[in-house]
Parts: C-alpha cells; structure tokens; sequence
C-alpha cells in the first residue's frame, strides 16, 4: 500500500487517539490488573508475590484503598502483623466505613497480642454494623483472651443470633461453655456444628478435650486424632494428643508430639505445661518445676499446671 500524504496524516490521527485514548485509562486500567494479579496470588498462598502486585498498584494511585487492604491480607497472612495493621489503618482512613477492614484490623491486632485495640475495632464494628456477627464475634474472642468467660459467652451468642449459619461460633461457644466446665452445652453446641461443616476439626479436638475430662482416654485420643486428619498442621491438636498419651503411660510418644506442636508455636503454654507434666512422670524434679513455674507464672488458670507444680515440689 502506498502512503499519499492524506494516509500519512489519516494514520498520524489514529495513532495520536490510540496514545490519547490509551493514557487517559491506563491508570485506572493498569492499578485494576494489579489488584487482580495480586488477589490471583493471594488465593495461590503467594504472598510475596501478591504484595508485589499490590505495591505496583499503589504506586499508580496512592490512595488505593482496596489495594491497601488486600496487601494487609497478604502481611496478615505471613505473620507480619504490624505492617498489616498499618495497611488495614490506612484502607480505614481512605474509607471510614471499610467494614472488611475494622473486621481485620481487629483480628490481626488480637493475633498481635494487642486484646484491647482488637476489643474496640470489635466494638467499633459493632456500631458501624450492628447486624453483623463479625463485631460479636471478635468481641467473644478477646474476651476469651482475657478469661471473661461469661462476657465472651454473651458474645458468641450474639453472633449466633445474627447469624446462625457458621460452624465456627458454636464451635466457640462450645469452648466457652468447656472452659465452666458446662460439657453437655458444649456437646450440644459442637453436634449443631457437625450438621453445618463436618470437616471442621476443632470440632473434634474439643470433643477430644472433654472426654479427657470424664478421664476416657481412648476416646480423647481417637477425637483428637480425627481433628489431626482433617487439619494435620494445627499444632494444638499434636500437644492434646501428647498430653492424653502422657496419661495413657506412653510418656515417648507423648513427648514427641509435644515437642511437635512447641516447634510450631515455641510459646504454647499449654505444650510447656504438658513438658513440665512429662519431667514430673519421668521424676525429674528440676525439669518439672522449670517448665511448670514458667507456665503458673504466665497463666495460673491453666488446668493441671498448680496440681502438677505442687507434686513435682513434693518429689
């Protein structure tokens, strides 16, 4: 094809638009396919990489808010707290009325250790939403944390209340209701859970936990191992499982899967408790005493911890 001057200047035209058209979207287009490339590796547990993507977009328009929020999902779930916090923060100062983001500023505050910041997102929430169980439910949660039983109780059901489809909060409130030591609610509670997800393993493990109570061991351990099965990286299930064996007279194999679950979570009271347990029925005062005290220092509501540390005195 032959160019004449009016082709020259025809295409000049087309070509200008294309680059006019092209610069006038591109932000909104290229921050888009950022947030979804990251979100694409957020669901392939790609971390790093959704962050990445995340970054990208928010280099072309800093006040991203979901860009912010998704890149605090992907921190949350690396275990980088702060960061994550500041991201949900920042998403929550772009759009005060960001629920998704209260609702993970909170737990990942509670996940930090900060109950008292996670308490008022939880209430905060509350306000903003009050048909949502998502607020109850952070608020049964850190009231847990700060063993107010009763109250974490009150707040489960609330969230019940709102909603009564999700296995997760009778599963809660079935651990409330084992920690007063209320075992038929509790079992009550986790069989409307089983109707809902069976495959949800906390269900087991609790189940495990008060047949252990009632001093059934062969029961705890066949719940407990069906907790494991279904969600075989929850390091809590390997130390209930280390504990009913310690009871069982099986200390090596119980030993075992303590040390499994405190090389997950080094700071698992409960798993140092179940150690110093271990050092009593091996007659090893010192170790006993090590392990226990530290625990009954931290927490002295933990079960078996002031029992145990009163006989290992008494070797």
């Amino acid at each position: 094809m032959q160019f004449t001057t009016q082709n020259i200047f025809t295409y000049l035209l087309i070509t200008l638009f294309g680059i006019i058209s092209i610069s006038c979207d591109s932000i909104e287009d290229k921050k888009g396919r950022f947030l979804l490339k990251g979100n694409n590796k957020l669901m392939e547990s790609d971390y790093q990489s959704a962050i990445e993507y995340y970054n990208e977009a928010l280099k072309l328009d800093p006040n991203f808010d979901n860009a912010y929020y998704n890149r605090g999902i992907a921190y949350s779930a690396m275990a980088k707290f702060d960061p994550a916090i500041h991201d949900f923060s920042k998403a929550i100062e772009l759009t005060p009325s960001y629920q998704d983001a209260y609702y993970q500023r909170s737990i990942t505050y509670l996940d930090n250790g900060e109950n008292y910041k996670s308490l008022a997102d939880a209430e905060l929430l509350i306000e903003l939403a009050p048909e949502d169980y998502r607020g109850y439910f952070v608020k049964g949660l850190v009231m847990e944390q700060l063993n107010r039983f009763e109250e974490s109780l009150a707040s489960f059901s609330k969230a019940i209340e709102k909603n009564s489809s999700i296995a997760d909060l009778y599963v809660n409130r079935a651990t409330i209701s084992y920690y007063l030591e209320d075992f038929e609610t509790a079992l009550t509670d986790l069989e409307k859970a089983v109707q809902i997800n069976p495959k949800e393993a906390n269900i087991y493990n609790i189940k495990s936990l008060i047949a252990f109570e009632k001093d059934d061991l062969s029961t705890a351990i066949s719940w407990v191992e069906k907790a494991i099965e279904l969600n075989p990286s929850q390091a809590y299930f390997y130390n209930n499982r280390g504990l009913y064996l310690l009871f069982k007279g099986e200390l090596e194999k119980g030993l075992d899967d303590i040390n499994l679950s405190l090389k997950q979570n080094s700071k698992n009271l409960f798993a140092l408790r179940n150690k110093g347990i271990y050092y009593y029925l091996k007659g090893n005062k010192t170790l006993a005493i090590k392990y226990l005290e530290d625990v009954y220092s931290k927490n002295p509501e933990i079960k078996l911890t002031k029992k145990y540390l009163e006989l290992a005195q008494e070797i």
